[in-house]
C-alpha cells in the first residue's frame, strides 16, 4: 500500500520493497514515505514483517527488489547515515562502560559532544538517577538500561530516530516521561520512526501509522482514519477487527 501526502519533505522512501529469507517471502510490495517532522508508527502481529522492514531500512541487508532513500540517498548494506539513530528491541550496551561513558560514545558517533551536567540533565528527564551515570552499565536493571539506550538514542540529534519497542520494561511513569521526550524531539523537526506493540501509545502520540500483516502493508493512515473504518473506539480494538476482517480477506 502506497501513501504519499503533497507539500510535505519526505525523509524515508520506500519503492516496491521486497525480502526473502531462501525462498521464504518476509515482505513484499512496501512503499511508503514518512516526512520529516512526523511521528510515524509501525503495528502489527509478530511476524508480520515489520523487523525485516527495519533491517533493511537501516541497511542491514540490501532488499531483493525496490530501493530505499534516505533524505534522498540510497540506503545499501555498503552505507551508513548520520541522519538515523536506531534503538533495537534488544538493547544491551558495552557492561565494561559507565552509563556516562556510553552515552559520550553514542555521541561521539555522530560528532557531537555534550557537558556532564547536560547528561544529567537528560538523565532527569526520564528519572534516570544521574549519580548511577557513574557506575558500569552491568549493574543497571531492564528499565535503566533502556532508558539509557533512549537517551543516547536522543542525544545522538540525529534527524530520524528508529525505536523498535522503545517502552520495552519501562514502568507507566517512565513510559510517559519517554513520550514527553519523545514529542519534544518532534517539535526540533526530527522525524520518530517507531514500532511497537503498545498500541495506546501509538494511538496517543503517532501523526500517522501502517499497519504490517502477512508482509504487506495494509493500511497507512492516521489513528483516526483507523478507527473510523473499523469503528473502533481505540486502535487496539481497530487493529484486531482490520487484521480479523479485511485484511484477512
Amino acid at each position: 500500500m502506497s501513501d504519499s501526502t503533497p507539500h510535505k519533505e519526505v525523509i524515508l522512501n520506500i519503492r516496491n520493497v521486497g525480502v526473502s529469507y531462501a525462498d521464504k517471502c518476509a515482505i513484499q510490495n512496501i512503499d511508503l514515505d514518512v516526512h520529516k517532522g512526523e511521528f510515524f508508527g509501525l503495528i502489527g502481529i509478530n511476524g508480520a514483517g515489520k523487523t525485516t522492514l527495519i533491517k533493511t531500512i537501516l541497511g542491514l541487508r540490501d532488499p531483493d527488489e525496490g530501493e530505499i532513500y534516505i533524505a534522498g540517498k540510497r540506503v545499501t548494506q555498503n552505507t551508513t547515515s548520520r541522519k538515523i539513530a536506531f534503538l533495537p528491541e534488544r538493547f544491551e550496551p558495552s557492561w565494561f562502560l559507565s552509563g556516562i561513558e556510553f552515552l559520550e560514545f553514542s555521541c561521539k558517533l555522530y560528532n557531537l559532544k555534550w557537558s556532564k551536567d547536560e547528561y544529567r540533565g537528560y538523565a532527569e528527564r526520564l528519572a534516570l538517577d544521574p549519580d548511577a551515570l557513574k557506575r558500569r552499565v552491568q549493574t543497571y536493571s531492564k528499565g535503566m538500561r533502556q532508558k539509557l539506550g533512549l537517551l543516547a538514542t536522543v542525544m545522538t540529534g540525529a534527524e530520524m530516530l528508529i525505536l523498535d519497542e522503545p517502552m520495552s520494561g519501562l514502568d507507566p511513569v517512565a513510559r510517559t516521561l519517554v513520550k514527553d521526550l519523545l514529542v519534544d524531539v518532534r517539535k526540533q523537526g526530527r522525524t520518530v520512526f517507531l514500532s511497537s506493540h503498545i498500541l495506546a501509545d501509538m494511538d496517543e502520540i503517532c501523526d500517522r501509522i501502517s499497519l504490517m500483516h502477512k508482509n504487506e502493508l495494509r493500511f497507512v493512515g492516521t489513528p483516526a482514519e483507523l478507527k473510523k473504518q473499523t469503528g473502533a473506539q481505540n486502535l487496539e480494538r481497530a487493529f484486531l477487527q482490520y487484521i480479523e476482517t479485511k485484511a484477512a480477506a
